[in-house]
């Protein structure tokens, strides 16, 4: 038997790792392609290498090349796979260095392509300075040009998750930061007025934040950028970032015949199966919600991994299936910390549930105690049952973890009233006598227990 991946990162190497744990080099080969000169590694940490808060990019490799042959799993970089004839059973393969294309049998095949950057028609140029930071070889190249051209102005495009963390590393590096966002407020994955927050402690570090800004074009000139046009007028730049998300990668699926659902990524079972000996995992495939109980697409490594490693199981003759996601997620501008779970008040809306909210101010360990600083934790439970739907917490030190406690306890369906009671560490150093965990769960069963007036 042989099993072809597509792609390198997570998910795929995932797969291939698992799949070789239940079937020797005798009983299956395996062979990965990856377009790329990198295998395995952490796109999540090339923000804080581009901000030198980390070492890189060796230190983002989880696994080279040499160590996957030795563990039996053939790995061949700078090879693109072109075409997917299901019917065959064969992908075209091209070499990139060497400039020919070959057909590959297999007869499993994991699709891992990941996601590709969402680019705009106005952010398609060949001007030096203008940069995304999706892969390693992303992250050389942006490195490379702010220690050679010496930036002073850096404009990050995009005001989400990697947007955020962009606009630190620029800031770390010491430029002066332009963070545009077309919608009222940055990390729009939360509410308007957690968002609110975040917005206030964005400029409170010396970036301009401008939203409800719509960027038009790039203007160059001598074959470099020099400023980013705007709705609002344009904003100097020796060098950009665009961060406005990404969609699934699934442009050879499509052309294969693989199904893709709503969100334009594959489309699988519960093992991961996409079709007969196919399988798809990672930033290519939509998820199940746990919650709303509808599709989504979230590209995090973390549920790439868990999905390729349920993938090569499969493979390798065992049982395994990928319960869904609930949308956790956290992230970090300096000194302040952003993370939610469940479903936002809108989502919630969306999905049909009669929602309420509260939201508190507390500290993260006792106020008397030295280096206590606030933070604000909101709650969204339904209405009629107080089951809890999600939460958002905006804070410092020590405040982004505390969303795991909310992340159980959606995951396993518990109401508000519930976690009142749930018996967590207490310590001066560590939190108030009152965790504002149980602060929120407590002023949301309040408002969940007042009448309802239809």
């Amino acid at each position: 038997m042989r099993l072809i991946v597509i792609g390198g990162d997570a998910a795929g190497m995932s797969a291939a790792a698992q799949a070789r744990r239940r079937r020797g080099p005798d009983e299956l080969e395996i062979v990965a392609f990856e377009m790329g000169r990198f295998v395995s590694y952490s796109a999540c940490g090339i923000p804080y290498w581009i901000g030198g808060l980390v070492d890189g990019p060796d230190a983002l490799i989880a696994r080279d090349p040499a160590a996957f042959r030795t563990a039996g799993i053939q790995v061949r970089t700078r090879h693109e796979v072109t075409g997917i004839d299901l019917d065959a059973r064969t992908v075209t393969v091209h070499d990139r260095d060497a400039g020919r294309s070959t057909d590959e049998h297999f007869d499993h095949l994991v699709y891992a392509t990941g996601a590709t950057p969402v680019r705009p028609p106005w952010a398609v140029t060949d001007a030096g300075g203008v940069f995304g930071v999706q892969t390693l070889e992303d992250g050389s190249a942006l490195r490379d040009w702010l220690d050679r051209e010496k930036p002073a102005d850096a404009v990050v495009i995009g005001g989400g998750y990697i947007g955020v963390e962009m606009a630190e590393a620029m800031i770390n590096r010491g430029l002066r930061v332009t963070l545009v966002e077309k919608a009222d407020q940055p990390m729009g994955t939360v509410d308007p007025d957690m968002g609110a927050l975040v917005a206030a402690s964005i400029r409170g570090l010396g970036i301009d934040l401008r939203t409800g800004v719509t960027v038009e074009g790039l203007e160059t000139a001598d074959g470099r950028i020099r400023a980013v046009a705007t709705d609002d007028g344009a904003i100097p730049a020796g060098v950009v970032v665009i961060g406005l998300g990404v969609r699934p990668n699934t442009e050879l699926a499509e052309a294969a015949g693989l199904p893709l659902g709503p969100t334009g990524g594959i489309r699988t079972d519960l093992r991961q199966r996409a079709a007969d000996g196919v399988w798809a995992a990672g930033d290519c495939t939509e998820v199940h919600h746990r919650i709303s109980r509808r599709a989504v697409h979230v590209p995090l490594g973390t549920h790439a991994n868990k999905q390729g490693r349920v993938a090569g199981i499969n493979i390798g003759g065992g049982y395994a299936t990928f319960p869904g996601v609930i949308g956790t997620a956290v992230t970090k501008l300096c000194d302040l910390e952003v993370a939610r779970t469940g479903l936002s008040s809108r989502e919630a809306a969306q999905a049909g549930f009669a929602a309420v909210t509260a939201t508190v101010e507390s500290t993260n360990r006792a106020g008397y105690f030295p280096g206590a600083v606030p933070m604000t934790v909101k709650v969204i439970a339904e209405r009629e049952t107080g089951v809890l739907l999600g939460a958002q917490i905006v804070g410092r030190a020590e405040a982004a973890k505390r969303i795991d406690a909310f992340a159980v306890a959606v995951w396993n369906g518990m109401t508000v009233s519930e976690m009142t009671g749930l018996d967590l560490g207490y310590a001066p150093p560590y939190a108030p006598v009152w965790d504002p965990i149980l602060i929120a769960a407590r002023k949301a069963e309040e408002v969940v227990a007042r009448p309802f007036i239809r």
